[in-house]
């Protein structure tokens, strides 16, 4: 019998239908909002830049043209803008300065990004030639270095006042490059000169003067008048001095109770132990020899009350008091001493030693007081910034701070290079004429990452009102032959030798700028899709 034949079904490879749309649409939307944010601090790029005021929740105002400042005060909620933030904080913790720049470089990439990928390149292939790019940049930027020593002062203070210049208070960069200078030569540990650790270098505010008036103490200053409520001494020579943790005030119950006392005799036999227990503890602080004593503020009870402020005053101790918790360590690294947090515990191997502890008059009305002449002083370092105004003084501390870091890069990493838009354009030239030697996609990508560079340049011609296309096609020509330290000089209008005149950046401003941008654009590429979890 024969079997009766089964047709078979046709397995055919019929094509199915993706809808990549939503994935572009993603992609599209990302790169928008991450090119609005930088978009927003372009105009802020270099020493033309313009300043943004920012009126935060509270109602307080910032005026400033810090890049992190200003994007850590936006209130962002799409996903991507948020990222452009991180990515300015990731600058400021790596090099301290150029957190402008790294966001208007992102900006730029994502650019060319969007229009590689309308033209229906991959994004993974874009992300590759992205990273290639990246690695070659760096390469690129090393060979155009000059290298650094600790030693050549004037080096060193010429990249803290580039940094300086881009800032509101630039008109004092001579007086403040020089002292972030010698502040972080001066906490600098010889054996381990890689690790510079700038709290060791704490920034005192005091209003009252002007910038002017800033300085470098060589010792500990505090932005408070010495406790002279019941005429004690305001000027200690011979310093011993002591920071204590404890309170000198009478204790109270453990639990929140009240004591009801009935008769006058009562009364007076709590006061007399009052009395006898304060009297007890600061005889044992006299007993060891101090006479300058630092107590911590106090969340319990009051650190001192008037009673002991009176006894301490016939001791001849000067008091400070009000010390906050925070600024411990540093005090006790800085006088070489030990906190005390109990009164049994109070020695004279504890105290730390000092020439001389004084109450100053700033002739404004405000008063200060400054320990100096400290025996065996930790690598530590005060800065005293003064200013007329909060706004003035707040900005004068970023801008210090942004110094200290430059400086800071230089220390660890010891080579310079010229700022003014040079490296950018240099980097875009070199960049160009490599993708023309590699093949397929690769190299179209590259062109396009090495043309966005010249955003840089480009920004900072036209913030500083000069024609942009006239200076960028100037500069590449002048790149072309091989001048490579050409850039904007932005105070003559033109393009000079930018090393002549003192323009330089340290090397890892520039290098952690293009790694970190590249980084960030090639993570927007990479996403697809925004998943929300409620």
């Amino acid at each position: 019998m024969a079997a009766i034949a089964v047709p078979q079904p046709r397995s055919s490879k019929t094509e199915s239908y993706v809808d990549n749309k939503r994935k572009e649409d993603i992609r599209h939307v990302n790169i928008a909002a991450a090119k609005s944010v930088a978009d927003a601090v372009r105009t802020s790029l270099g020493p033309k830049g313009m300043d943004k005021m920012i009126s935060t929740s509270s109602g307080d105002v910032i005026i400033t043209n810090d890049g992190a400042t200003i994007l850590n005060n936006m209130q962002l909620l799409q996903p991507a803008a948020k990222m452009l933030v991180d990515l300015s904080k990731s600058q400021d913790a790596a090099a301290g300065d150029g957190t402008t720049t790294v966001v208007v470089i992102a900006g730029a990439l994502l650019d060319s990004c969007r229009v590689l990928l309308t033209r229906g390149i991959h994004p993974t292939v874009v992300s590759d030639a992205l990273h290639k790019a990246a690695v070659k940049a760096t390469d690129i930027l090393a060979a155009m270095a000059v290298p650094v020593e600790l030693s050549d002062r004037e080096s060193l203070v010429k990249s803290a006042s580039t940094s300086l210049n881009s800032k509101v208070v630039s008109q004092y960069s001579t007086l403040l490059a020089p002292l972030a200078v010698d502040a972080v030569t001066f906490v600098v540990d010889p054996e381990k000169p890689e690790q510079v650790d700038l709290r060791d270098i704490r920034i005192v505010k005091k209003l009252g003067g002007t910038v002017d008036d800033t300085e470098l103490v060589k010792g500990l200053c505090f932005d408070k008048k010495v406790s002279h409520a019941a005429g004690g001494p305001t000027r200690m020579e011979n310093a011993k001095i002591g920071v204590i943790q404890f309170q000198i005030s009478p204790p109270k119950t453990d639990i929140e109770q009240s004591i009801v006392v009935s008769d006058y005799s009562q009364m007076d036999r709590i006061l007399k132990e009052e009395r006898s227990y304060i009297l007890g503890m600061i005889k044992k602080i006299k007993a060891t020899g101090c006479n300058v004593l630092l107590i911590q503020k106090s969340i319990l009870r009051d650190a001192v009350t008037d009673l002991s402020l009176h006894y301490l005053a016939k001791a001849k101790i000067l008091v400070i008091k009000d010390v906050e918790r925070d600024e411990i360590e540093f005090i006790t690294k800085t006088l070489n001493c030990l906190p005390i947090a109990n009164v049994e515990h109070f020695r004279a191997e504890k105290l730390g030693h000092a020439d001389l502890v004084e109450e100053v008059s700033l002739g404004d009305g405000g008063k200060i007081v400054k320990i100096t002449g400290i025996k065996d002083m930790g690598r530590t370092t005060t800065v005293l910034v003064r200013g007329s105004n909060q706004l003035v003084i707040d900005e004068a501390e970023r801008s210090l701070h942004d110094a200290l870091c430059v400086v800071r890069c230089l220390v660890s990493k010891r080579f310079l290079i010229a700022g003014g838009g040079a490296p950018e354009i240099e980097l875009s030239r070199q960049l160009g004429a490599w993708a023309k030697v590699l093949h397929g996609m690769e190299g179209y990508c590259i062109r396009a990452f090495a043309e966005s560079l010249e955003v840089i340049p480009y920004t900072l011609a036209e913030n500083a009102g000069l024609n942009p296309i006239a200076i960028v096609t100037e500069l590449r020509n002048r790149h072309a032959q091989g001048e490579i330290n050409a850039g904007i000089n932005v105070r003559k209008g033109q393009i000079t030798n930018i090393l002549e005149e003192n323009v330089v950046q340290p090397l890892l401003v520039s290098t952690s700028a293009i790694t970190l941008a590249s980084e960030c654009v090639r993570m927007i590429l990479k996403i697809d899709d925004i998943v929300t979890v409620r």
